[in-house]
């Protein structure tokens, strides 16, 4: 095991030939500018959408949040007028045809 990492670690790496192959051009090894220009594009269009998407993502956030306060602020209102409502029941009852007038049965009537 020791001789094999000697080995690979004293064997020089062959150099990179400093040409393309016969037969091969740049253009078909390389992206060019057309191949710059259009992943610019994707990368910037890409993060516009994702800008916009938050936004909306916002938006619905912040809107539901806003029917919920709207909900419990009716909530609220709706068992204020309830308690209201009772309050007002369990007070003295209006005069009564039975009544003599001042909200007190008659006796025996």
């Amino acid at each position: 095991m020791h001789s094999l990492l000697l080995r690979l670690a004293t064997t020089p790496t062959p150099m990179p030939t400093p040409t393309l192959r016969d037969g091969i051009s740049e253009d078909q090894v390389t992206p060019g500018l057309l191949g710059f220009v259009m992943t610019a594009f994707f990368v910037v269009a890409t993060a516009l959408l994702i800008v916009d998407m938050v936004r909306r993502i916002r938006r619905v956030r912040y809107r539901a949040q806003v029917e919920e306060e709207r909900m419990a602020a009716a909530a609220a209102a709706d068992v204020e007028a309830a308690d209201a409502q009772e309050g007002l029941d369990e007070g003295p009852h209006p005069a009564t045809p039975e009544s003599n007038g001042n909200g007190l049965q008659r006796p025996g009537g």
